[in-house]
């Protein structure tokens, strides 16, 4: 069994991989980012995603606190969420929308993944995306309940790429996700029980039910159309999985958090 000073060393420097693996934050770790650290460091993402939103819960809050009308705080939230992740999730939503929906065979389909530019099923699954995310949060409208259903979509929606990944095989020898490694199933195991807890906290445990068996669902088709069509999943297909899941969770604390103000 390891010291505890070194398993602490361990899990702040998971965290600081966890971080920087899906935010453009200054979160370098000491840790060589090969082999499998990054894959065991998955665990934390559910943590990684609570930060990003709870930076996009105190833009709201502040907003909400000048008279920013609720329409308004709310893009700004997301704005803030964009900048940290450097928009990584849409591009990866985007792409991966682009691929599936334009190429005829598997190639095509994946270099069309690896194209930088945008086109029509990309740009529709933005708008989407953006529009689903920021009607919630309106609709949500009280600052507090603007923050539990951040933070709990934001960390739901990052619990299950472990288990995603794991599950999905790599579409091609390299990329992010290839690079990554399949996640062990400890940390698979642990970044569940993160997001399944912050989902219960925020929106009570039949509620987070209902969550679950949501991203669950999401998670199911996409794995299915990633293997059928490019022979399994990428960085693209992963953050697609995180929109989704992050739709999914704001959608479903703006039916049950709702105030109309």
């Amino acid at each position: 069994m390891k010291p505890r000073a070194e398993m602490i060393r361990d899990v702040i420097a998971d965290l600081g991989i966890a971080a920087s693996f899906v935010t453009i934050l200054p979160v370098g770790s000491s840790k060589p980012a090969g082999d499998s650290t990054i894959a065991r460091a998955t665990w934390a993402l559910p943590i990684a995603g609570l930060l990003v939103g709870l930076a996009g819960a105190a833009a709201y809050a502040i907003a909400s606190r000048l008279g920013v009308p609720a329409a308004t705080a709310a893009l700004l939230a997301l704005a803030t969420t964009v900048l940290i992740t450097g928009a990584l999730h849409e591009d990866g939503l985007a792409d991966t929308a682009d691929g599936l929906g334009g190429g005829r065979t598997r190639e095509r389909k994946l270099e069309i993944m690896r194209d930088s530019r945008i086109g029509s099923y990309g740009a529709c699954a933005l708008i989407l995306s953006f529009g689903l995310r920021w009607s919630a949060l309106a609709a949500i409208a009280n600052p507090w309940l603007v923050t539990l259903a951040l933070v709990s979509a934001h960390a739901a929606a990052r619990a299950g790429v472990p288990a995603f990944m794991s599950l999905v095989p790599a579409a091609r020898p390299d990329g992010l996700s290839a690079g990554a490694g399949s996640p062990p199933g400890r940390s698979v195991a642990i970044a569940f029980a993160l997001g399944t807890l912050c989902l219960a906290l925020a929106l009570g445990p039949g509620k987070a039910l209902v969550g679950l068996v949501l991203l669950s669902l999401a998670g199911l088709i996409l794995a299915r159309l990633a293997i059928r069509q490019i022979g399994g999943q990428t960085g693209d297909i992963l953050g697609a999985f995180e929109q989704a899941g992050e739709i999914l969770v704001l959608l479903v604390s703006a039916a049950f958090l709702q105030t109309g103000g």
